[in-house]
């Protein structure tokens, strides 16, 4: 029995407004949250008003001080750029040979590098951090970069293999007939093509690994926290913190991860992206 085209654009209707209205509730409720943790971070007294009665710069130079956010941003940046260059130098040349060869068990190899992707962190983390830790490397900065490396090169490989899939492999053939060995043929021929492929990959490890919680707290010990896990700890851990300071620190965070996503989202599309993924898998 068909439907009669007039109760077919309703029905239409209904479900867009349906699905609308729950999305403008969930936005609704995050800038909400969002806007109150800004606010607070400048107020000084805030309890039964819409707004608080004064407004100060004080709490950001007390998170300043008091959570050494200067130290903590060092640390953060050394632990990202480190995860980001080793990802990238391990991530690369394994997707290239995930793109150009085909070898025996090479589905398995793939679900291993997937593995880490799509099972919570919290799974393979305490092992993990187990490992580290009985090997002499926990706590240390070391194994936190060595913690942040094992989802950060699997997604490298995942973003990297449809850009490399995309190059005519005939370019290489040809690069090889006039005297190119592997490396110059990777440096002049593949680089410059891969380039936009390698920056998105980048830049995208950088903001997974800004906003990594689970494998950072389980390995982080006092002098290699991130500032995500810094921050966790001035919630939750003993002692008695004035709320608009850690609301600073909360914003402070928000603004480091905003800022890096928005250089990523700058170069990267995430519709192309996942097209590609899409199309990768579907071979």
């Amino acid at each position: 029995m068909n439907t009669p085209p007039r109760q077919s654009r309703a029905l239409g209707l209904l479900w867009s407004s349906l699905v609308w209205g729950v999305m403008g509730f969930f936005l609704l409720n995050v800038l909400g949250i969002i806007a109150t943790v800004v606010v607070n971070s400048f107020g000084r007294t805030w309890f039964a008003t819409w707004l608080p009665t004064a407004f100060t710069w004080n709490w950001y130079a007390s998170a300043w001080n008091e959570f050494q956010l200067d130290y903590l941003l060092i640390v953060t940046m050394e632990v990202t750029l480190s995860v980001v260059v080793v990802s990238i130098l391990l991530g690369v040349p394994a997707a290239y040979a995930l793109a150009r060869r085909q070898f025996a068990g090479k589905r398995w190899v793939v679900l291993v590098f997937l593995l880490p992707l799509l099972v919570p962190s919290f799974t393979y983390g305490i092992p993990l951090a187990t490992v580290l830790y009985r090997v002499g490397v926990g706590g240390t900065l070391t194994g936190v970069i060595l913690a942040n490396l094992v989802p950060a090169v699997p997604f490298v490989v995942l973003t990297m293999t449809p850009f490399i899939e995309q190059i005519d492999p005939r370019l290489e053939q040809a690069a090889r007939v006039f005297g190119a060995g592997t490396f110059k043929t990777f440096i002049h021929v593949l680089a410059p093509m891969l380039a936009p492929g390698i920056l998105a990959a980048a830049l995208l490890v950088l903001v997974r690994t800004l906003a990594l919680f689970e494998l950072t707290f389980l390995t982080a010990g006092p002098d290699s926290q991130t500032l995500v896990v810094a921050l966790y700890y001035s919630v939750f851990a003993a002692g008695v913190r004035a709320s608009q300071s850690v609301d600073a620190m909360a914003v402070t965070y928000m603004l480091t991860t905003l800022f890096w996503l928005l250089i990523a989202l700058r170069f990267v599309d995430p519709t192309q992206l996942v097209t590609r993924v899409k199309e990768q898998r579907a071979r």
